[in-house]
Formats: C-alpha cells, structure tokens, sequence
C-alpha cells in the first residue's frame, strides 16, 4: 500500500502535525492536491513535495534547471499537451522517453504521451513551478510563435528571387559571387527582416543580438536583463545576405569573410511614437559554419546617470561619492564583463563634470559619448593602448582621468603615479570581490606602499535581475534555505521573499529590469597598515566587514528583503 503523502512529510519532520492539519482543512473548503495546498500556504517548498512524492511512488526525483534537456525530443510532445498535465519530454533512448512530471499518479498524462509518441515511458519527478518555467523556456510564449510565423511570411516569397539563391558557390570562399551578395542584401524583405530584429531588440529592451549560422539552422539570439534567449530561426538559405546587410550597415568589408571585423551602425527609429536615436557597437566573428554577428545596443535612454538610482546602499553610496569628490588619488571598480561597471563609472564624472574640471577618458571602445568630456578611442593596431593614451593625458593638464581598465603593470604604474601627484583616477580592475583587488594589483608588480598610498575606495559590483512589479507574489522559501543563503535565524523569520509568476509585462520571465549589487571598500588607515605588512585578501575583507562593509551577498540579501530581486538571483551571482 501506497503511504499517504501527510505521513510521509510528517515522517521527514518537514512539517509539523498542526499545518498539516491546517492544510487538510483548507484543501477540504478549497479543493486542490495537498502538496499544492502546504506550498501555497507556505509550510513548505515545492522541492521539499517533490522529494516527498519520490518517496511516496518511488520515483527518482531531479533538480530540472540543472537537467541537460534535448531540443529535438521536446518537439515530440505539443505544447498543450504539456502545459495540461505539467509534464517535459526530457531525453530519449531507444525505445524509452525520459519525461519529467509533477504528478505520479497521472494515468492519463501517461496514457496521452504514450499515445502521442508510441514510447515507453521512464517518469522522474520534478516540482510544478520548475516543469511550468522549463515549458516556458523550451516552448517559447505564445508572443514568439506570433513573431516567427511573421518572419516566415516576409520571407516566403524570396523563394523565386535573387536573395534566395545566395549560396557559396563549389569555387568556396575565394570564388563568392559579390555582385549577387550586395543584390541579395539590398533586396527589400531582407532589409524589412532586418530592420525587423533591430526593432524588436529595441522593444523588448535587449542589450545584445546574436545572428548565429549553425549547420542545418541560422538562429537569432537576445540578450535580456543578462540572458540569452532565442527569438527566431530565419531560413538558412538567407544567412549570406543578412550578414551582408548587417556589413552593409555597419561599413564592413562584404568581401572579407575570413578575418573578425568590428563596426558601427547609427539608426533612427520610431519606438512609443517617439523618434529614438540608436547606437548599434557591431562584432562579426568567422566560425565553422559562416560569419556569426553580435550587436550591442547602446541605448543613451538606458545610460542611468543618478547614483542613487543604481542600486547603492545608502552608506555604500555616500562613501563611494566621498571618495570621487576628493582632489586626488584612484578609485577602483571592478567585476566581470556585463556587471555594469561603465554605467557606475559614467555616472561618477557625470556627477564631476563641472566648467572648471577637464575629464579625459582613455576607452576600449568609446561606449556613450558624454558632452564635455574628452574621450579617447583606443587603437592597439597602431600603438594606442591605454599606457600610450595615458602619458599623454598627463600633458594635457587633466584634473580627472579615467582608464577603461588596468590589465598589466605599465597602464598600473602610470595611473598610480597620476593619482599620486594630484589627479583623481578612475577605472576598472577584473576581479571578484574589493578586497582581492589589492592582491591584483600587487601581483601585477605594484609596491605595496604606492597601493596603500594611491587606492582610496574600491567598488565591487553584480547585475541581478528584478522581481516584475507586476506579477510579484510571495515565494515559499524555507527557513533553512534563507538561513543556507545568509540571513541569520532571526532575520529568516521576518523575511519574506518575493519571485514574479510571469506575466506579458515581463514576457512571461517573472523578471523585468536589473539592479546593481555592490560591495565598497573604503582605504582606512587600519587597511592601509594591513596592506603594508602584506596581509592576504581574506584578512582584508574580515577587517573591511569588521569597519561596517556590506558584502556582495548582503547586498544581495537586502534586496531580497527589500522585495526587489530573489534569493536564486542573489545565489547566482555572489558567494558567501
């Protein structure tokens, strides 16, 4: 006999007999499944049932975000089929299909898939919410579908035209027909396919396109609040003359398909019925199977200038403009690539940007022109790196400087001489938290009395995703899982987590915009002394968290309570 699924829970000690109790009654006025009914009233999380009905129908259980899952078996089943009984075609062998499933104890969910695919099938249990996401994930909204029924229809027609015929010919590479290659990519619906893709980028507020030509499909790619996710599969047969338009834009070579190329491409286009000035930073890379195309959309609209808007805790902040308004000395940001650095560093000498200061920036690239400013465009090829453009900057009477990033010891030793003889110097550092940063530079070749001397704040920062305010509901997280991803035992019993249901606002994501998350550490005196006796980055950061330095994870954890961000966005992207 089949033990109930109560007991079960009761046996584990994950819940106690009062809520289950509570629950039964609820479930008795209200209907529903009890397992639903003890994660809504928020005794216990959907992983925790999961586990209990693995137990209870002997049914191994899976942690399905972290479950290879193969495209090609999840087109055997329809979406609909899917959604009815929350229920993913995972991985197929054989004459056996992996499905993963909410509810063991659905025959007919069974039934429905044996009959669609004549497959035996091998269940494994994964919870309601994670199959839910996983659908959405792997079936696309039904906005999508719409989007890419449109882009076959403006395409169809290339079938008899000359666009349609672009191919290489047997001669390869060398023997391209050029002539056919700038016709096709003049050719009007291609030019609407594309315009298309860079409007839509622009509505549905993407920070990358990604064109990329595989074997058998040509697959577009967007990059939305920090993850990619595909929007279409153009014709593969238009691959050559959409590269070729993109070129075309951006004032590439069409003929040279061997070597990497980097452009730009200005637009003007209408979005809100507002006319919306665009500046599209284009790289184009060959691979295996042709060229692949990644545009990032600088959007001025998007620059955000207003510190307080960024995501500062009000302590981190007022040390960190402390720090910026001092007549000398470096202030350092650092994080990995996307964790928007550029952002904080811009709106610091926008905040300094007076009459009276001359600000000279040495980039790689230039991102957003700011007026009065003088920025300065890296060239390695003939000799301007940022080592170059700073021994010049010392002769053109700056007050502030800033270096996009201090990769090897020479652009190090200049920026700190700068900000040793009366200059304020800004710039970035790869690194993963403040307090490590110190050790790169030393590690570069720096003494580590120039750094103790020169470095005044350091900023370490993340994007995370927010919760959409418009589908935000409670979550039921455990207490032991909020104790597990930092809060003390006290603090778990107040918070209360939040995670977004999805919804057309945030295209079904449950996430809709990002906020920064950062770490300030501030060069006091009992720092500087640490530094000099050559202390690691560890006993850096127990000192800077004993001076009241917010980590990272606390960041996080704030924002958590706050309500803005959840505790999987906080675990992603910081460490205890």
């Amino acid at each position: 006999m089949v033990a109930r699924l109560g007991d079960i829970l009761l046996k584990e000690n994950r819940i106690t007999p009062q809520q289950l109790q509570q629950a039964l009654a609820y479930q008795k006025a209200n209907g529903g499944r009890l397992g639903e009914t003890l994660v809504k009233l928020g005794f216990i999380s959907d992983e925790g049932v999961t586990e209990a009905l693995a137990i209870q129908y002997g049914v191994p259980s899976i942690k399905l975000s972290e479950f290879p899952i193969d495209p090609s078996v999840v087109k055997l089943i329809p979406k609909e089929t899917a959604l009815k009984h929350h229920l993913l075609p995972l991985a197929r062998s054989g004459s056996s299909l992996t499905l993963a499933i909410s509810d063991p104890a659905n025959v007919f969910a069974f039934d429905d898939v044996k009959f669609l695919t004549g497959l035996n099938v091998e269940p494994v249990l994964a919870s309601e919410s994670a199959i839910d996401q996983a659908i959405k994930n792997q079936y696309g909204t039904a906005e999508d579908a719409e989007r890419q029924k449109e882009i076959e229809d403006l395409v169809s027609f290339l079938d008899e035209g000359p666009a349609g015929s672009v191919e290489l010919d047997e001669a390869g590479e060398d023997g391209l027909n050029l002539a056919d290659l700038e016709r096709a990519a003049e050719e009007a619906p291609v030019i609407r396919l594309v315009n298309y893709v860079l409007a839509d980028a622009v509505k549905r507020e993407a920070s990358d396109i990604h064109l990329e030509p595989y074997e058998k499909e040509y697959r577009v790619r967007y990059r939305i609040d920090g993850l990619l996710q595909t929007v279409m599969n153009p014709p593969l047969k238009l691959r050559d003359a959409i590269i070729s338009r993109v070129k075309i834009m951006a004032k590439l070579d069409i003929a040279e398909k061997r070597l990497p190329q980097d452009g730009r491409i200005m637009l003007k286009l209408m979005h809100q019925s507002k006319k919306k000035q665009l500046d599209l930073r284009v790289s184009v890379l060959p691979t295996l199977h042709g060229e692949k195309i990644v545009m990032r959309l600088l959007d001025k609209e998007n620059l955000r200038l207003d510190m307080t808007k960024l995501g500062f805790e009000p302590e981190s902040l007022e040390k960190f403009q402390e720090a910026i308004f001092k007549p000398y000395g470096m202030v350092l940001v650092t994080g990995p690539t996307g964790s928007g650095k550029t952002n904080t560093l811009y709106s610091s000498i926008a905040q300094l940007n007076k009459d009276d200061t001359n600000i000279m920036t040495a980039e790689d690239p230039v991102e957003f022109q700011l007026p009065g400013i003088n920025q300065v465009q890296m060239k390695e090829q003939i000799g301007l790196n940022f080592a170059a453009a700073l021994r010049s900057f010392l002769r053109q009477d700056p007050n502030i400087i800033l270096v996009g990033e201090i990769r090897d010891f020479e652009t190090a030793e200049i920026a700190i001489k700068a900000a040793l003889t009366g200059h304020l110097v800004l710039s970035t550092v790869h690194t993963n938290d403040a307090p490590s940063t110190i050790s790169r530079l030393m590690n570069m070749g720096i003494e580590p009395f120039l750094v103790a001397t020169s470095v005044h704040l350091i900023c370490a920062q993340r994007l995370v995703r927010r919760v959409c305010a418009q589908c935000k509901v409670r979550d039921s997280f455990s207490l032991q899982g909020l104790v597990d991803a930092g809060f003390t035992a006290e603090e778990a019993q107040t918070v209360t987590p939040m995670k977004g249901t999805g919804c057309n606002h945030c295209g079904g994501r449950g996430y809709k915009g990002r906020v920064g998350l950062y770490e300030v550490m501030e060069t006091t005196d009992e720092i500087r002394e640490l530094i000099l006796a050559g202390a690691s980055a560890l006993e850096l950061k127990r000192k800077a968290i004993e001076q009241g330095m917010i980590t990272l994870r606390g960041s996080g954890l704030g924002k958590v309570k706050e309500g803005i961000t959840t505790i999987e966005e906080v675990v992603r992207e910081t460490v205890l």
